[in-house]
């Protein structure tokens, strides 16, 4: 089955879609990537976003115009994707949407929203559209996040010592896989969300992050400011955990700026990378991780993959392009498994990651033009992922 991942994280800069061919033969998956492009987001809608991300208030009517404006979107990117990465001919589109809100009480996640019309990818695209794949998640006890944990687990099982994958979007996420041991995944914290806030506060908005790291590089670690950000009660729970920009927001970071002055803007760079390498390296300490694979937008970051180096000393770091996955497909790629997944009548979730009380079937069809037919079900679940070369395209 060739099925295209849509993809927006916690910055909502853009889409990323990634295309796939899926086979599933008894435990195992194999993967052939098909390759990836990036689709950006207008600026009008780009704002319209940020102006609605907590801790703003919002309207029923900001919501709408923003499912839409971000359905249409997506729809764009499945469009490109189905003609520049499949040739025209795909199965299945796969869309996790842009997340809004995740809704967090004392460590209960209550609810979570990710906006993006799936209609307007179905109808674009002719294709049958998964989508709100972490609702099904939530309201079996499970904190909807983070949901690449299958596709770690499936992908690291096998390699020696500890491995974990760690992801740097927005928020940071980590999924540990022990032998003998259940998979456990969780956030482990921001990873650019202060950073990326950081950027845009300090330029008036002519800046959207910290290019290359070249702020934080400049700067140096304010040790004042770093121990009233680790403050923070959320690292201190244990996991399965999850958490997102409704908590690490710009206020978030002027409010720890008020406590702890910096006045110098490269040192708040400089003192908010460090804190994502900190709680990284904790995390990883905690469960004794030997190999950290990495992807996602931080991972271009050297001066974060440097200082996350300086915390692990003794812990082997690589990127998931050296298992065949590239870093900025690999969540596109997770979500289009799960998609494959969830029309084979198979669970995408693992209780282990998320908290759930039982793994869950993910997701929402909507049909495309030809009447809905889906797979046989299958009753094997998938314990490999076998990824099968291919160029990537950029």
């Amino acid at each position: 089955m060739r099925v295209i991942g849509l993809m927006s994280g916690t910055s909502y800069d853009g889409i990323e879609a990634a295309a796939a061919e899926l086979d599933l033969s008894g435990d195992t998956v194999r993967l052939r990537p098909l390759g990836r492009l990036s689709h950006p987001y207008s600026d009008e809608l780009r704002t319209q976003i940020a102006a609605a991300l907590p801790p703003a208030p919002t309207t029923t009517e900001a919501i709408c115009v923003l499912d839409t404006g971000i359905g249409q979107a997506f729809a764009e990117a499945g469009v490109r994707a189905l003609a520049e990465l499949c040739d025209g001919n795909a199965d299945l589109v796969v869309s996790h949407g842009q997340t809004m809100h995740h809704w967090v009480e004392a460590g209960t996640v209550r609810g979570t929203l990710q906006l993006g019309q799936p209609a307007w990818i179905a109808e674009a695209t002719g294709l049958p559209v998964v989508s709100d794949l972490r609702s099904r998640d939530v309201a079996a006890g499970g904190q909807g996040a983070p949901l690449v944990a299958l596709f770690d687990a499936l992908l690291l099982g096998g390699l020696p010592g500890v491995p974990a994958a760690l992801n740097l979007g927005g928020i940071a996420n980590i999924t540990v896989v022990a032998p003998d041991a259940d998979p456990l995944a969780f956030d482990t914290g921001p990873a650019n969300a202060l950073l990326d806030a950081a950027a845009r506060h300090f330029s008036g908005g002519t800046e959207e992050y910290d290019r290359d790291g070249r702020g934080a590089a400049a700067g140096q670690v304010n040790p004042d400011l770093l121990r009233r950000l680790l403050d923070e009660p959320y690292y201190r729970l244990p996991g399965p955990k999850s958490t997102g920009k409704e908590l690490f927001h710009l206020p978030y970071l002027l409010a720890a700026l008020a406590d702890a002055p910096t006045p110098d803007p490269q040192d708040v760079l400089a003192t908010l990378t460090r804190l994502t390498a900190v709680t990284v390296a904790g995390a990883c300490r905690n469960h004794g991780v030997t190999r950290l694979v990495v992807s996602g937008g931080g991972a271009r970051n050297p001066t974060l993959m440097r200082m996350i180096a300086d915390e692990l000393p003794g812990v082997h770091l690589s990127s998931s392009d050296d298992l065949g996955i590239a870093s900025d497909a690999k969540e596109a790629l997770a979500f289009a498994l799960l998609g494959y997944l969830t029309v084979h009548g198979l669970p995408g979730a693992l209780p282990s990651g998320t908290g759930a009380r039982h793994a869950s079937v993910l997701g929402s069809i909507t049909p495309g033009r030809q009447p809905l037919r889906l797979p046989a079900p299958v009753s094997t679940a998938p314990a490999r992922l076998l990824v099968v070369a291919s160029p990537v395209a950029d």
